[in-house]
């Protein structure tokens, strides 16, 4: 594992009502070469109030994320996934494919 890479899960938990209730968006993520990239796109995502749940699948370049529509947009899904790569050796994009 490249050490400079490695990047601390953030911890996030919601109830299962809450994620059962919530908006969700499906995202096509491209520029994640590794796990460690999945989990800085993941904590991108955690990092806005309103994102409940983000699941990332490194394979196959998507993420799904549960959210409340009230507090968070879909341009600011993907400001996320793009921010979350702003260390000058990532760069991210997404692009939402399902609401």
């Amino acid at each position: 594992m490249d050490e400079k890479c490695y990047v601390e899960p953030i911890n996030k938990t919601a109830l299962d009502s809450v994620i059962r209730n919530a908006d969700s968006a499906l995202l096509a993520v491209s520029g994640m070469g590794c796990q460690n990239c999945a989990t800085r796109v993941r904590n991108g995502l955690l990092l806005l109030d309103g994102v409940f749940l983000a699941e990332i699948s490194l394979n196959m370049g998507m993420a799904e994320v549960f959210y409340d529509g009230r507090k968070v947009s879909a341009e600011a899904l993907v400001n996320a996934v793009v921010g979350s790569g702003n260390d000058g050796r990532h760069e991210y994009r997404a692009e939402i494919v399902a609401k």
